[in-house]
């Protein structure tokens, strides 16, 4: 006859995968031990690509920051605490979490959290200055290319139209930042500026959407990514804008790749693509407008002493070079990051030499050096300060699967058996380190 642990066991598992909230239990080690489907759509991940990893790794988070760590340590319980942390794609995430410590036997085995999306709620909100503390606006953005110089003029006659715009690029581009100074450049301005970050998973975004935003009044909303939206979402924000109201309005929308092969392969509602493209600008990849980088950084190393008495003027040539020819996958944002760990760890140099760049860059462009040389990075001696430890691990890592795909012409598959591990964890191990 069967325990009632065990009759009760199917029905635990599909009340687990069913919660309305993500479940997320770890061991004493910070291993992941449970990981249930609604936290997977929170977070875009799978119990396969986690489960051998600690959630330092899978998250920009610190021992301080993970609630699930801190009630590990501590033993006590944490309730309704917000966190706001990055995933391993880069996507800013926010929930509102109750975690509880786990005991057997008087001993601490592990903690389990139950966490509350509010990513979108939080992402949808008033947002008319940059960080710096002023508007954002077409005289802030570095426009030396044509190219640039083109989006900007054509930016502008939006603005002055107050027609739907599409903003066109890749990731990094600062198609947020267009968006917002055709804000701030039309006339008379819309009282309001909101930002709705589209969120794939998130069944309720426009339902809140809906709450939200008060009709009287005259706003600009800027969608961003509607390509990551599931469909039947697109036909609900489409219906959503559609509908006639009392305040002026000007809709911005973005998406990440050409709108003719999303269309195609059925991630973007054509009818939304027509809504929003009476103006459709694309702005290009970083890699397109070279002569953009250099007036981009002494813009920021001018910013950074001014607001953090900083002594960086100037590049050296070598590493001047090195920008110039890289080919910036992530665009200014790539950049303007790389920049940010540059001058952090800056005392009282003047230039950014090669010595300076972080080792995980330093891997990337440094392709044409022999790999024997490249290697020695990887070998601790006297005569060299020591790497942070997740610093030169993540470099270790970033190096040896490169060369490992290489060696199997990008094949996943055959390079997932090679380093004799599954082809989801290489997959998670390929988009961490990008």
């Amino acid at each position: 006859m069967r325990k009632t642990g065990e009759l009760l066991a199917p029905f635990h598992s599909f009340a687990i995968e069913h919660a309305a909230v993500g479940i997320h239990a770890i061991n004493n080690k910070g291993n992941t031990i449970l990981y249930n489907k609604k936290m997977k759509q929170i977070e875009g991940l799978a119990l396969e690509d986690i489960q051998d990893r600690s959630i330092l790794e899978l998250f920009n988070l610190n021992h301080e920051e993970s609630t699930l760590l801190k009630v590990v340590q501590s033993g006590k319980k944490l309730l309704n605490i917000k966190q706001t942390y990055w995933n391993h794609d880069g996507i800013e995430i926010t929930t509102v979490n109750d975690t509880y410590p786990v005991f057997e036997n008087d001993k601490i085995i592990g903690a389990v959290e139950f966490a509350r999306d509010v990513t979108a709620l939080e992402k949808f909100m008033h947002q008319p200055f940059q960080q710096s503390g002023g508007p954002i606006n077409f005289n802030v953005l570095i426009a030396a290319s044509s190219a640039m110089k083109t989006v900007i003029s054509t930016a502008k006659k939006a603005a002055k139209a107050k027609l739907p715009v599409l903003l066109i690029g890749e990731t990094g581009t600062g198609k947020d930042l267009i968006a917002q100074s055709i804000h701030n450049a039309s006339s008379p301005t819309n009282r309001f500026y909101y930002t709705l970050h589209c969120h794939n998973s998130d069944s309720l975004l426009i339902e809140r959407l809906i709450e939200d935003l008060d009709d009287n009044e005259s706003y600009t909303l800027f969608c961003d990514r509607i390509d990551l939206l599931a469909i039947p979402l697109q036909q609900k924000l489409l219906a959503t804008l559609s509908k006639p109201v009392n305040g002026h309005r000007q809709f911005i929308a973005s998406i990440g790749d050409d709108p003719v092969a999303l269309i195609a392969s059925g991630t973007l509602l054509k009818d939304l693509y027509y809504f929003f493209s009476s103006i459709a600008i694309r702005i290009p990849p970083l890699r397109e407008r070279r002569s953009d980088i250099m007036p981009f950084i002494s813009t920021y190393l001018v910013q950074r002493r001014e607001r953090h008495n900083l002594e960086l003027i100037e590049l050296s040539p070598e590493v001047e070079k090195l920008f110039l020819d890289y080919e910036w996958p992530g665009n200014m944002r790539e950049l303007e990051l790389l920049l940010d760990e540059i001058t952090s760890h800056a005392m009282e140099e003047t230039s950014i030499t090669y010595e300076m760049l972080p080792l995980h860059f330093r891997l990337k462009i440094d392709d044409s050096t022999d790999e024997s040389m490249v290697a020695e990075d990887f070998i601790m001696q006297r005569d060299k300060a020591l790497l942070p430890l997740d610093e030169y691990l993540l470099a270790a890592e970033t190096y040896y699967l490169e060369n490992a795909m290489k060696i199997h012409d990008g094949n996943v598959t055959k390079t997932a058996k090679a380093l004799g591990m599954s082809r989801q964890n290489l997959q998670y191990r390929l988009r961490k380190i990008k």
